[in-house]
Order: C-alpha cells, then sequence, then structure tokens
C-alpha cells in the first residue's frame, strides 16, 4: 500500500487534530445529571471507593482503561525520536486498541530516559490504570522497566515490543513445524537480531518447547557467542550460544528456523539457499523484510516464509496479539501478565488457524478459500473470532494461575466477547476486498475535481478500481500535479475529443429520438459528463459510473436513467442508503432519492432491490415496511398501500423475511414485536427499513445522519442493468471510495465481458 506524507499529514490534522478523544459515557444534559456527574452526587462513589478499593472497578472507567507509556527511545522504525514526536504512534496504538478490542487509552509520553523515572511515573498512575502498555522504549532499559513494574505493581504491565511479536510468531511457528513435521525440541533456531523483540521471541519459544542450546543470536557484530564481550549486555548473555560460526551466514547452515528481527537486506538468497530441508523463514523486520517473501520463496520453494507485511501471506501482526492479551487481562481483574497468559494466547491463536475458515472473513479479504497449510500459519488481522479465543484463553489461564481477581465463567464470557463484535467495522472492508478481487473500470463524471482525484489515488494504490476521469486532460494534470499525486493507473477522457464522439452521438440519438430529442440535441446533450459517461457503460467500454460530488441529484441521475436501460424483471430504480449508527448496528434505506409517492406495485420492487442489496453487503436481509399504522391499527388508503405491498413481496419472493405496514419503533425494537405482535413474521428487528414516500425516507434519513450521529454510504441506485452511483454533494474522499467499491462489485456480479477502449484515452503518466 503506498501512503504519501501528504495523506498522512492530512489524515492527523484533519480537525479535530490527532486520533483520539474523550467521549462522556454517561447523560450530561440537565442540572440532576451535572449533580450526578459531580458534586455532590460524585461524593457517593467516591467514598464507596475509598472503603473497598475494589469499586473503583465499578464506578469508574479504571477496568477497561489501558496507559499506553512511551519515552520515544525506539519508536517503529524511527529510532530515539523523542516522547513527543512519538506522540502520534502512541495515539495510533490507542486506535488499535479500541478497535479490536473496545479498550479505552490514555497515551503517556514521558520526556526522560531514565528508566527508573519511567518506573516511578507508572507506579504512582497505577490507581489511573487497569493496565500499562509499554511502547517504544529501548533495550536493554526495557527490560528492566519491564520487570521491576510486574514486580511492584498490581495491574497488568506488558512491553508489546517484546512480547507481542513473540506471542504472534510463537503460534506461527508451532503450526509451521507441524506442517512440515519437526519435532520443535530438536530443530536449530536462528535469529537475526538481538533487541528487545528478539530476546523476548528466544525466551518464548523456549517456553514453547525450542531448546536454549539449539538457538543462535546474531547482532550487527555477529554471532553472540560464549565469550564475547563486545556489545554485550546482561539479556544477550542468556543466548550466547557454544559454537564456532561467527556470522550469520554460517550459523544459518543447516539451520531450521530463521527469525528476522533487525532490519531489511539483512539476509542474502544465498544465506536461506544454506539452511535444512523446508525451512521456515521469519522476515519481521517491516516495512522492508530481512529477505523479501517473493525472494526467499524463489531461493528456497520448500520454505514457509512469514513476514510482517499485509501484502504477502502468514502477516505476522501485533495486533493480533496486545488488544486481546489486555481484553482477557482486564476481564478478570488480572493483577499481571504472566508466562501462561502469553502461552495461552499463543496456543489460541495456532488452533485457530487449523479451524474452517467462515465466509465472512473470506469475503473481508476477497479470498474463494483459505485453508491451514503453508500459506496459512496464523489468522489474519481482521478475523473477528481472534477476540474470542484469544481473549478468553488469556482469562481463563489468568484463572488458572491465580491471578485473576474476578473471575469469570468462560462460556459465559465467550457469549460476551461476541457482543462485542460489530459488524459495520468490517462491512466496507468486506466490500473492498471483494472490489480487489476483481478491480473493474470506474468512469468518474467530475475528473477534474480535487476529492475524486485523491479518491482514485486510493483505488489505484489499493487495487480496488481503474478509474476513468472524464474532463479536460490539461486541468486534470495540472490539478494531479498540484495534489502530488500519482495516478498512472487511470485514464482520462475529453469527451468533445473522443475519437468515438460521433458513434456515441448516434447510438445516443437513436435511444432518444422518439422522446423528443434531436439530432442536434443529442450533439449537445452527449458532451454532458454523466451522459457521456452512461455511455461508455452501455457501450461496454466501462462498467459503472458515478458522480454527483458537484451536482444536485436529479442532474446526475435524470441522464444515467435517460441512457441505462432499467433490469427487465424490473420497473423501477430505486436509492438505497446504507445507514451505521454509534453502536454499529447496519440498515438500509429505501426509498429516500429517486421514487416520490410510490404505489404498492413500485413499494414491492423498492423492498425486493434493498433486500438484494443487502445480502451484497453480507446482510441477511429483514425487510419492514414502514408506515403510520401498525398492523391494520389505521385503516388508510396509504398504509392500506403498503399492506398490499406486502403481499407482493410475498408472492415474487417467498423466501424474504418481511412485514408490515408497521410503525418505524416497531420495526427496529424486538422487544415491540415479540411483545405486542408476536404473530408478526420478522423477527430479531428489521434491517432493510422501506418508507413510503420519498418525503418520508428523506426526512428520516438526513436526521439519522445529523442528530443520530450515523454514518451513511450512498445513494446507491439500484434497478439498472449497469451500475450508475450518485455521491452526497460534498462527499469526502473516504465517501467515494466506498462509493466505488460497491460499484465494482455491482459490476462484477453483472459479470459482462471487458472490453478495452481502443485507443480513445490519455495515460496519465508524468509528462
Amino acid at each position: 500500500m503506498k501512503i504519501r506524507p501528504e495523506d498522512a499529514l492530512e489524515y492527523h490534522s484533519s480537525v479535530p487534530a490527532g486520533k483520539v478523544s474523550v467521549v462522556p459515557t454517561k447523560p450530561c444534559r440537565t442540572q440532576r445529571d451535572l449533580s450526578l456527574a459531580y458534586t455532590p452526587g460524585v461524593a457517593v462513589p467516591c467514598k464507596e471507593i475509598e472503603r473497598e478499593p475494589g469499586l473503583a472497578y465499578k464506578y469508574t472507567a479504571k477496568g477497561n482503561l489501558v496507559g499506553v507509556v512511551s519515552n520515544g527511545t525506539a519508536v517503529l522504525g524511527l529510532g530515539n525520536i523523542g516522547a513527543l514526536a512519538g506522540k502520534p504512534v502512541m495515539e495510533g496504538k490507542g486506535v488499535l486498541f479500541k478497535r479490536f478490542a473496545d479498550i479505552d487509552v490514555f497515551d503517556i509520553e514521558l520526556d526522560t530516559q531514565n528508566p527508573d523515572e519511567v518506573i516511578r511515573t507508572c507506579q504512582i498512575l497505577e490507581p489511573t490504570f487497569g493496565g500499562i502498555n509499554l511502547e517504544d522504549i529501548k533495550a536493554p532499559e526495557c527490560f528492566y522497566i519491564e520487570e521491576e513494574l510486574k514486580r511492584t505493581m498490581q495491574i497488568p504491565v506488558f512491553h508489546d515490543d517484546q512480547h507481542g511479536t513473540a506471542i504472534i510468531s510463537g503460534a506461527g511457528l508451532i503450526n509451521a513445524l507441524e506442517i512440515v513435521g519437526k519435532d520443535i525440541g530438536e530443530v536449530k533456531v536462528v535469529f537475526c537480531g538481538a533487541g528487545a523483540a528478539a530476546i523476548s521471541c528466544a525466551s518464548h519459544h523456549v517456553s514453547l518447547g525450542v531448546r536454549r542450546e539449539n538457538i543462535i543470536m546474531c547482532d550487527v557484530q555477529g554471532v553472540i557467542y560464549e565469550g564475547r564481550t563486545e556489545g554485550m549486555n546482561p539479556y544477550m548473555e542468556r543466548f550466547a550460544a557454544k559454537t564456532n560460526a561467527r556470522t550469520l551466514a554460517e550459523a544459518l547452515v543447516g539451520a531450521d528456523v530463521l527469525f528476522g528481527l533487525s532490519a531489511g537486506g539483512a539476509v542474502t538468497p544465498e544465506m536461506v539457499r544454506g539452511m535444512a530441508p523446508d525451512p521456515i523463514i521469519f522476515a519481521l523486520a517491516n516495512p522492508d523484510p530481512e529477505i523479501p517473501y517473493d525472494v526467499a520463496k524463489a531461493a528456497r520453494p520448500d520454505a514457509i516464509v512469514a513476514t510482517g507485511r499485509s501484502d504477502f501471506p502468514n502477516q505476522i501482526n501485533n495486533v493480533l496479539g496486545f488488544p486481546f492479551i489486555f481484553r482477557g487481562a482486564l476481564d478478570v481483574r488480572a493483577t499481571t501478565i504472566n508466562d501462561q497468559m502469553k502461552l495461552a494466547a499463543t496456543r489460541a491463536l495456532a488452533a485457530l488457524a487449523k479451524e474452517d475458515v467462515p465466509d465472512s472473513v473470506l469475503r473481508a479479504y476477497g479470498l474463494e478459500r483459505l485453508t491451514f497449510g503453508r500459506e496459512y500459519i496464523i489468522p489474519t488481522p481482521f478475523d473477528p473470532r481472534v477476540l474470542i479465543w484469544e481473549a478468553s484463553a488469556v482469562a481463563q489461564a489468568a484463572i488458572d494461575t491465580g491471578v485473576a481477581q474476578a473471575p469469570v465463567n468462560i462460556r459465559q464470557y465467550r457469549e460476551e466477547l461476541e457482543k462485542r463484535l460489530g459488524k459495520a467495522h468490517y462491512m466496507m472492508r468486506a466490500m473492498i476486498h471483494k472490489a480487489k478481487r476483481a478491480p473493474k473500470r470506474v468512469v468518474f463524471t467530475e475528473g477534474e475535481e480535487s476529492k475524486i482525484l485523491r479518491a482514485c489515488q486510493i483505488l489505484i494504490d489499493e487495487s480496488i478500481a481503474q478509474p476513468i476521469l472524464l474532463g479536460n486532460e490539461e486541468n486534470i494534470r495540472a490539478k494531479v500535479a498540484e495534489l502530488h499525486l500519482h495516478l498512472e493507473g487511470a485514464q482520462v477522457i475529453d469527451p468533445p475529443s473522443f475519437p468515438r464522439l460521433a458513434e456515441y452521438t448516434e447510438e445516443f440519438y437513436h435511444i432518444r429520438q422518439r422522446k423528443g430529442v434531436t439530432r442536434t440535441e443529442a450533439e449537445q446533450l452527449i458532451l454532458n459528463a454523466t451522459t457521456f459517461g452512461s455511455m461508455m457503460v452501455r457501450l461496454g467500454d466501462a462498467d459503472s459510473v458515478i458522480g454527483g460530488l458537484t451536482t444536485h441529484y436529479p442532474d446526475t441521475i435524470r441522464p444515467a436513467l435517460q441512457v441505462i436501460p432499467v433490469r427487465p424483471e424490473l420497473r423501477i430504480v430505486a436509492g438505497v442508503y446504507v445507514l451505521i449508527t454509534p453502536r454499529g448496528d447496519i440498515y438500509f434505506l429505501a426509498d429516500a432519492t429517486v421514487n416520490i409517492e410510490p404505489g404498492s406495485e413500485e413499494l414491492a420492487e423498492i423492498a425486493i432491490m434493498a433486500a438484494e442489496k443487502a445480502r451484497r453487503f453480507n446482510q441477511e436481509p429483514r425487510v419492514a415496511m414502514l408506515s403510520f399504522s401498525n398492523f391494520g391499527s389505521t385503516r388508510h388508503p396509504l398504509s392500506d398501500k403498503v399492506r398490499r405491498a406486502v403481499e407482493l413481496v410475498r408472492q415474487r419472493a417467498p423466501g424474504l423475511m418481511i412485514d408490515g405496514e408497521m410503525q418505524a419503533d416497531t420495526a427496529v425494537v424486538p422487544q415491540i414485536l415479540d411483545e405486542t405482535y408476536p404473530f408478526s413474521a420478522l423477527k430479531g428487528g428489521a434491517n432493510v427499513l422501506i418508507f413510503p414516500t420519498l418525503e418520508a425516507g428523506n426526512i428520516a434519513y438526513k436526521l439519522l445522519q445529523r442528530i443520530g450521529g450515523c454514518e451513511l454510504i450512498g445513494p446507491l441506485l439500484t434497478g439498472l442493468s449497469k451500475p450508475v452511483h450518485v455521491l452526497q454533494r460534498g462527499s469526502e474522499v473516504n465517501d467515494i471510495v466506498h462509493v466505488a467499491a460497491v460499484a465494482v462489485v455491482d459490476a462484477q456480479e453483472i459479470g459482462r465481458p471487458y472490453r478495452t477502449l481502443s485507443g480513445a484515452a490519455a495515460s496519465l503518466k508524468p509528462a
């Protein structure tokens, strides 16, 4: 993935600055709320905690709050950049904690390189946090700091740079050895690197069964051997080997396993060629591995290779560890994260990789199949099951070893963990991965707009789509240069100078001549960007068209409807919004954009199309036909219309879960249906909401967006024979990327043969 400096700076500086904020979790609107939140009400829990300190976990956020503590002495691949410069990384760590395990974080950057000052600061912060995650502190000080804090504090302390890689790679090692049929107690293991991660990995792997005498560790000065004095510290001494090898190349001769925890390019093809049969190579330096994945496989086709990169199989990513380890430790109020808990995390990950991979995970990565083997030895970072498997294993180990202050029933705990998994986070990523499986050509009618160009950069970098930009080539080139973009994979077409303009004009005239369009008018109308883009799709020169960033919705949709025919089994088109609530619930709203006053027949078609769109997003539709009436409570032509639509849908799509007419709260609150209308066919609450008029739908989605704080994707046009999507005016770059991904997936479903532009486009290569 290509990340430009400008993109990173814009991401971090957009309002509000940074990546984290504090959000109140209790109401604070009235005077009574204020009196409860602060004085005088706050005195009551204070007295309770004074009486019984453990109640802090009940009355405060302590039990779900982790301090990410760093002094900036070993930041990522940047080195000793200092506490302040390392703050973006620590904020990012907080984002990962929240995103993957719903754990809140305060990042604490300490302006000191004195390890005792770091220790004392963490000690006096113990009342604040449920756990401490040490981050980016250089070796050997990091060992001393963690050891002292674990000895003196009664909350979990975990240095992720040491243990994260050890835990994840340990799971990969267990599985890789099983695949190649080697005994963990017999294999020869070589470490390229002798920093915090390497030493911790070696220690953890000894706990897994690797014999210490079978480990050789190397740093920039060569092999760490018995008797060496230069560049040594007590932690490295633990792995001083009895060996005559003095270089990494010599150490690797006959080795079964290589762990690279150093720098890119440290290992050559010649080195790995000297390893034992079926070698296991973990080249974990980031962003450039010690030896690139494809180079290692070319040199040793029999190797199992893992890296820290997401663009190759077997990614060893620390995000598979720390969020879930802390989740399990916090939930049982563990006083520490001990070796048994780390081993439990490793074994849980190793076991999960052998389980059948659910379709939802395959869809998230755009894969047809993913099975345990040489290219799948570790679960993927976005596998939602990791939370359940790993956190529960860690919690169980804490209970078994007596460090859990609040033991739980593990079966019930696993059920609680499942409730934390929100679908919204994975939905668009699943759609993007599905699009990447077979990128399609997407025409952007507003090709000169900055947001469109920036979105196209992402589409190209992530191989989501093949953009086609409509507009003046000179203007687009100038804007691309101004934005420092590199759109070599895009095409630009200026409609007035398009070589096949006459052919397009003739085709447009042919389909509109009995709609009141003269040939002269056809020559003018074809130059409308939406009309032209739609003609490209109609004639097979593109797969989808997107517009509307700077125009009113009707001005975008009308030309498309004039060119792209409705699907033969339908009579109308409709607009669907995907709505994601702050809680992560997903709803599909239709129709809020096209049909002003649909009748029963039209409502039935809208419902079927919206359900189809929900399935395309991997959601099983539960459809509610909305009205002001509940199942005949008010007889009126408007509610009768909705009731008739339900009957039509049941005739045409008998397998679809649908009911109505019903009020909106009845549709989305399962208790109302269960208690008041138990006869309803709708179970579990609706996720597809069909509005009786455009007026009702439009008002609802705008209120939900502006007042309810919901995220919107769309509107997504459905019902046309080829994909056309309309952006909201002023859409952000990510919104455009998401709509483009949906357009690509829609085009994939149509499955029409791919056609190329016959010399009609200018490639956007640097002039």
